[in-house]
């Protein structure tokens, strides 16, 4: 896989009049594909998905995104994520989990325990005296097994981890797939699917870091839009504290379009907080979030098939230094981490984030991106 590329094209003739030339659009399906390091005695490759209008670059390393290259309204490609300046530094240089593939349990696990058919897991106290996105070595710091695949309609990488019985105080054998694809339409899908030989924990999701303006500023001059009518209030810990609230009245209301600045200023400086997005599961893909950002025109909506997103706007960073000479600072960035409820397994009302032999952990997250003039 070495250096290799790959290209598939596809013409597609739109239907004219007998007396006319038929028009011919060209979709152009790209991946390309580099060893860049070596981890663990297993190699960590760098992909890059092009559809000709846009790139996404991504690793077998941690199932991450580094970058999405996206046009704005003039047709000006920028990157639109916080990130590194290789894959190779993500090896070495700690970071706020940019791009990363989070889990076997993202978001917060309170106490760094939980307890099944009796039994107490301890786990990693990782943030204070809670656990966080999967422990000291969560899927974030590991090396997954890749395999790229194209065809007429998408181009992408599939990526296998297998998580051994007891890794980092999780039960049972944990095999997850990983998806990640780019379509003609500018739809970069991620899919996980995991099964268990043992009853355990699963709430997988990606973790990438967004910035429609291309890194020139923070992101406060975003406009949101989330249908969600309820959210889950969290202590000081940012632990949920078990309820369920509604949103009327409140810095989390965004069922109708604001700027990200105002509600931050509203709710005291920021969010780091599960916006909840369906009461039960259930396989409907559902228009979780819309983000435009009015100067440079790009749009972003954000489908997914889970319970709830994570709505974080980057309050603790500070003064990162990031790729291309940037410095990332306080609410430079916005994560939209679709997920169950976080600290779910400790909240016996709600959604159950237990995963059962014979059963099947589902989760698509669709990021659709476009352009308004």
């Amino acid at each position: 896989m070495f250096g290799t590329a790959a290209m598939l094209s596809a013409a597609v003739a739109c239907s004219q009049k007998p007396t006319q030339e038929p028009v011919k659009e060209e979709i152009n399906l790209m991946i390309k594909s580099e060893q860049v390091a070596e981890h663990n005695g297993q190699p960590v490759f760098h992909y890059i998905l092009d559809n000709g209008n846009m790139q996404v670059e991504m690793s077998n390393y941690g199932g991450l995104i580094s970058k999405i290259i996206a046009p704005d309204k003039n047709g000006n490609l920028e990157n639109i994520t916080l990130t590194l300046d290789s894959v190779a530094e993500y090896l070495t240089k700690p970071n706020p989990f940019f791009g990363a593939t989070a889990g076997r349990v993202a978001n917060r696990i309170s106490n760094a325990q939980f307890s099944l058919d009796g039994i107490t897991y301890e786990l990693a106290k990782t943030n204070g005296d809670n656990h966080l996105h999967g422990g000291v070595e969560g899927f974030n710091k590991k090396v997954w097994t890749p395999e790229t695949y194209s065809n007429d309609s998408v181009v992408g990488v599939k990526m296998t981890y297998l998580s051994v019985d007891g890794e980092e105080g999780y039960p049972g054998n944990l095999q997850t797939t990983l998806w990640m694809e780019l379509t003609p339409d500018n739809t970069l899908r991620i899919r996980f699917e995991s099964t268990t030989d043992k009853k355990t924990i699963v709430n997988l999701t990606n973790h990438t870091y967004f910035n429609l303006g291309g890194m020139e500023r923070d992101a406060q001059d975003h406009e949101f839009q989330f249908w969600a009518d309820a959210y889950t209030p969290v202590d000081e810990e940012l632990i949920p504290t078990g309820e369920v609230k509604d949103v009327t009245g409140t810095p989390f209301d965004f069922r109708s379009p604001k700027i990200l600045g105002d509600q931050i200023a509203a709710n005291g400086g920021g969010f780091d907080h599960n916006m909840v997005m369906k009461q039960e599961k259930s396989a409907d893909m559902k228009h979780f979030v819309r983000v435009r950002h009015t100067e440079s025109g790009r749009v972003m909506d954000m489908y997914s098939d889970n319970l709830g997103v994570q709505f974080y706007t980057g309050n603790f960073l500070d003064k990162f230094a990031g790729a291309d000479g940037k410095v990332y600072d306080k609410h430079w960035g916005f994560c939209l981490e679709s997920q169950n409820w976080p600290d779910a397994i400790n909240k016996p009302n709600f959604p159950s984030p237990i995963l059962n032999p014979g059963e099947k952990y589902v989760h698509t997250i669709e990021y659709r991106f476009s352009v308004e003039k």
